[in-house]
């Protein structure tokens, strides 16, 4: 896969506008939604924190979400697994489907519904376990217990993570023995073991060095071809790396959706394109 260098720099520089960096534009609309956001708000206690937000997350593509920091991304990534029920006082309206189940039908099985959506945190989360219990947690609970299906899973999951060849000889060492890049691509294994329907991304790459950055970034390339990424984050060279799509949020509400190529080169309005050019976030 080819790299491309990354910036030296992680605040609000100006983003290359060079059209190679883009392939062709396409309209996320029209292509299968992995997860599709309807007239959604949210509420925490008396505070709106997202506002009428219509959006639609397609299959096997990545899609950032950007946006000063409170802007509501973050929130708005974590009601895609309904992690914000475990906030006091978040109230929801609108629907979020996924494929076409609403979860916030109250028939949904919240604990169904977060297998389906693999979660990757800012900073890395290994479980005080060994690399090999790590990766296929989620398997052990769901009641797996054939070991050679259970190590097929977790080679599986590290080599699609790029990490077979550097600890394949380390499975039983406790996961956080690892560097902070290695350990972040753990966490990843362990979202994708259980082969999500999406896999949602918080910040992944905030607390890693370039390098190790770099290799999260290519891994997130690579991973669009089985599941469809969501990734919220701080660094607009990132997301112009990475996205098929982009969404501009600011105050909680949506301002600006479509192809990243599009958006960067040529963004349709104004507050847009004062924030990827620095002049405020």
């Amino acid at each position: 896969m080819a790299t491309e260098e990354l910036a030296s720099s992680r605040s609000a520089p100006a983003i290359s506008t060079d059209s190679s960096n883009f392939g062709e534009a396409e309209d996320p609309w029209t292509l299968d939604p992995a997860v599709r956001v309807q007239d959604f708000n949210l509420w925490y206690g008396k505070a709106q924190a997202l506002k009428n937000i219509n959006l639609s997350f397609p299959k096997n593509r990545v899609t950032a979400l950007i946006g000063p920091s409170g802007c509501g991304k973050s929130t708005l990534l974590r009601s895609i697994n309904r992690m914000n029920d475990l906030i006091d006082g978040v109230r929801t309206t609108g629907r979020v489907l996924l494929g076409d189940d609403d979860i916030f039908d109250r028939n949904q099985d919240t604990i169904e519904l977060r297998k389906r959506c693999g979660m990757v945190f800012q900073k890395s989360n290994p479980f005080p376990k060994s690399i090999y219990e790590n990766v296929i947690y989620a398997n052990r609970i769901a009641g797996e217990r054939d070991r050679k299906r259970l190590d097929e899973i977790v080679e599986y999951c590290l080599k699609r993570t790029a990490l077979w060849d550097e600890i394949s000889n380390r499975l039983h060492e406790n996961g956080s023995m690892l560097s902070g890049g290695q350990q972040q691509r753990l966490c990843i294994a362990r979202a994708i073991a259980n082969q999500p329907d999406v896999l949602l991304m918080d910040e992944p790459c905030s607390a890693l060095d370039p390098v190790s950055t770099q290799k999260i970034e290519e891994l997130i390339l690579d991973l669009r071809r089985n599941f469809s990424v969501v990734i919220v984050t701080h660094n607009m060279q990132q997301a112009a790396r990475v996205a098929d799509f982009t969404a501009f949020m600011y105050l909680g509400e949506l301002v600006e959706f479509g192809a990243t190529s599009e958006m960067f080169l040529k963004p349709k309005k104004k507050q847009t394109e004062d924030y990827l050019t620095g002049r405020f976030g």
